[in-house]
């Protein structure tokens, strides 16, 4: 009341709009004897009608009731609605109280596995997000409880394997400890870290006299700053780009060597399909053109020479007929003709 919140001490939880909310938490030394009046108000969804109820809390300081011995045990499936339950709670201090055997036994606080980091368990199998409670009493720990610190069970623990211990089937039938996250809090062994300050003199030891900069600033030069930041760069930069020059430039084989190093036949084809290639083109401007070097033979089909073109190219060959006759090409060879009575001649 007169807060826009909850104490920061206090947790409210409500699974569903239909399912009962849960106050929980546990106060600090500094709410001692400060009344907290907790204003809850409540609306039907169906009809609207709201109702108003004071809750008033009154702390009072355990200094009283002492207990030195607390131990932290982690429920794996449980969550914290179904662990603040008066039934569920009271069956778990049962249950520790015949492993502890204390005179007193009472629960200091439960706290939600998601409240210390945990992840929020997935919807399957009805897992639970897991509940830490701490117990205290006013007797040291019993043998069982001891179990969890010897080496053996630890190096169980680090290998993610589940420690032996003695009592855990007191436990099982109803709660699923995990063991490994147990914790013994031992009070009356505490060692207080309080350091005692011990204070100086106060006076600093004589460094001389103070000697403050000159009022007065000599000019610099900045020539030098300025070929080491433009002109050294600029000069490797222009000694490479003529480095790269000189290699791609002068450096070319060129298309003497190209043609020295190439088969003379290559070089022929090469200029054949050039010259075919330049007539195609002519021929689409003109239709009314010579026959086209390209059907003419290039190597004379005996010997393998090369044979000349049967014109120059400044030959006027307009009238030249489009089909010639064997009797027109020179150096091709005639094919044979069969005569009759079975006798062949050339």
């Amino acid at each position: 009341m007169g807060y826009p919140d909850r104490p920061g001490w206090l947790r409210y939880i409500q699974r569903t709009p239909y399912s009962d909310g849960v106050l929980y938490g546990s106060p600090t030394v500094e709410n001692v004897g400060k009344p907290t009046i907790i204003e809850i108000t409540a609306y039907n969804r169906r009809t609207f009608e709201t109702a108003r109820h004071n809750l008033i809390i009154n702390i009072m300081s355990a200094e009283d009731f002492p207990l030195p011995y607390q131990a932290e045990f982690f429920i794996r499936n449980m969550n914290v609605e179904e662990m603040l339950a008066s039934e569920v709670l009271g069956d778990f201090l049962g249950a520790v109280k015949n492993v502890w055997q204390p005179e007193r036994l009472n629960a200091i606080n439960i706290t939600s596995a998601l409240d210390r980091g945990g992840r929020v368990p997935l919807p399957i199998n009805d897992m639970k997000e897991g509940v830490y409670v701490m117990v205290g009493a006013d007797v040291p720990f019993s043998s069982c409880l001891r179990e969890v610190e010897n080496p053996q069970n630890q190096l169980r623990c680090s290998q993610e394997m589940e420690p032996v211990i003695t009592c855990d089937k007191k436990f099982r039938t109803q709660f699923h400890i995990d063991w490994c996250k147990i914790s013994l809090v031992d009070n009356t062994k505490q060692v207080s870290t309080f350091q005692e300050v011990i204070r100086g003199e106060g006076i600093l030891p004589d460094g001389g006299e103070y000697k403050p900069p000159s009022d007065t600033l000599k000019s610099r030069d900045y020539y030098s700053d300025f070929l080491i930041t433009l002109a050294v760069p600029s000069a490797i930069a222009l000694v490479l780009f003529l480095i790269l020059a000189y290699i791609m430039c002068c450096r070319r084989e060129g298309v003497e060597k190209r043609n020295m190093q190439t088969p003379d036949i290559q070089l022929v084809h090469h200029s054949a399909i050039q010259k075919s290639t330049k007539e195609l083109r002519d021929m689409s401007k003109n239709r009314e053109i010579a026959w086209p070097l390209s059907t003419l033979p290039v190597f004379h089909p005996v010997t393998g020479e090369i044979v000349p073109p049967l014109h120059t190219d400044s030959y006027d060959n307009t009238s030249m007929p489009l089909m010639q006759t064997q009797q027109n090409l020179p150096h091709q060879t005639q094919i044979p003709q069969q005569q009759t009575a079975g006798k062949w001649y050339s």
